[in-house]
């Protein structure tokens, strides 16, 4: 019996439409289809993380009408796979005759020569719009445990996690909605940090955990009432080890998925003060025992405790930092985040290249504020696998708004102001309601 040509079929399908189910239909009438199924890593490489994971999603492809078989693409090149499975026919959208997917289709018109296989193209389904159906998406919003989950799957998918700092609604709302095409890829940040010392700075008390426990996580009710990114939380010293437990609890039914705490003792003080003020690093087997009770009382398997390192902010040095961060990672610490006020980073990278070779490897946090000129790649290809933007949204609105104040007192009206000021619709724009 002659069997049926073979029909390969790439997607990532993460919002199945009309527009797939066309292709489909196109394919199963050419032979036996086989989708090549985007991994979660794949699509992450040049575009935001997929609502669902690639289990869920092969389960969806798997039972559509006309489907063979499923196998994962684990690159966004066809290639490998169409050299393994040599198919008959590529069926594809047209829509990637032009643009950034135009080289991709190259690639596949020259490997299915090699076998004398054909690419056939469907035409693009008007009226289908991922990016509306993303959009349609956030406007439902999501739940605790998918916004929770969410950080775990980024980093086990993205070459580096990129988080900025919020403190209110509005901050939350830049970090959702903004993004940029660079390269042909599409850049966005993946997360919130919750900050203590903006919180505080926003509220007009000092960063020494004079804002409560409660009045922060008030601010990430507000911060969740209009995201749906994943929310690091400042922890700071985590407090006493008996109210721990429901710290992480309370963060855990928000849909927080992280906490990170420092291992310093006594009155808070911000880290950025190093030397200048007194500032004590807790005894190593205290803050095991804090990691540990935190992990205990955690509810969830997503939940992440990260501890923070204050080594190289105290002049401890190297061998304290390392040593510290093998005990924590051992404790059970799901990440390490070293801190320094390295202006070169030098510390920073020697600390990922000793880090790397550490008996239990988990995920390195860092946070750029003093060694800002280093960039993300750089820090990727030394190990990192989280970058903070600590501060920069509140120190970014505070001389701005400074200005404008000065500029109304020195003229005696808002005019002058102007210039510094967005139009007031494009400062309502960002609110999706005001658009309606």
């Amino acid at each position: 019996m002659a069997t049926k040509p073979v029909v390969y079929v790439g997607m990532s399908a993460d919002l199945i439409h009309p527009g797939h189910i066309n292709i489909v239909q196109r394919a199963t009438e050419l032979g036996d289809v086989t989708i090549g199924l985007l991994t979660d890593a794949a699509i992450a490489s040049y575009k935001r993380l997929p609502h669902m994971t690639f289990e869920q999603r092969r389960e969806v492809v798997a039972n559509l009408k006309g489907v063979t078989r499923v196998v994962a693409q684990e690159t966004l090149d066809y290639v490998p796979n169409l050299r393994w499975l040599r198919p008959d026919y590529v069926v594809h959208g047209d829509d990637w005759q032009t643009g950034v997917q135009s080289q991709t289709r190259q690639r596949v018109i020259d490997a299915l020569a090699e076998w004398n296989g054909e690419l056939v193209e469907v035409p693009y389904t008007q009226g289908i719009s991922s990016t509306q159906l993303n959009a349609s998406v956030k406007q439902v919003g999501t739940t605790p445990n998918v916004r929770l989950s969410r950080l775990r799957r980024l980093l086990d998918t993205k070459d580096i996690v990129r988080i900025l700092e919020v403190h209110s609604g509005l901050t939350g709302l830049i970090v959702e909605s903004t993004s940029r095409l660079v390269d042909g890829r599409f850049e966005e940040f993946d997360g919130m940090w919750s900050s203590s010392l903006t919180d505080s700075t926003a509220r007009g008390k000092p960063d020494t955990e004079a804002v409560d426990i409660s009045a922060r996580l008030q601010t990430v009710n507000e911060l969740f009432e209009v995201t749906t990114k994943p929310l690091v939380f400042d922890g700071d010293t985590g407090g006493k080890p008996e109210h721990f437990p429901f710290t992480v609890r309370s963060l855990e039914r928000l849909g927080v998925s992280a906490v990170i705490i420092e291992d310093k003792q006594g009155l808070k003080r911000n880290s950025l003060f190093g030397t200048d003020v007194e500032q004590t690093q807790a005894p190593i087997e205290d803050f095991c025992q804090l990691v540990q009770i935190g992990k205990t009382s955690q509810v969830t398997q997503d939940f992440m405790i990260i501890a923070r390192i204050e080594s190289l902010i105290l002049d401890q040095g190297m061998t304290d930092a390392i040593a510290r961060a093998e005990a924590y990672a051992g404790a059970g610490a799901d990440a390490i985040m070293i801190h320094s006020r390295s202006r070169d980073g030098a510390e920073i990278f020697e600390f990922a290249n000793r880090f790397s070779r550490m008996p239990k490897r988990v995920p390195l946090v860092v946070v750029p504020t003093c060694y800002h000129q280093i960039t993300e790649t750089e820090l990727a290809e030394a190990g990192v696998n989280m970058v903070i933007y600590a501060n920069h949204m509140l120190r970014a609105s505070y001389p701005q708004m400074r200005r404008v104040a000065e500029t109304i007192l020195e003229n005696g009206r808002a005019l002058e102001a102007d210039p510094y000021l967005a139009p007031i619709k494009d400062a309502l724009a960002i609110i999706p309601e005001n658009a309606q």
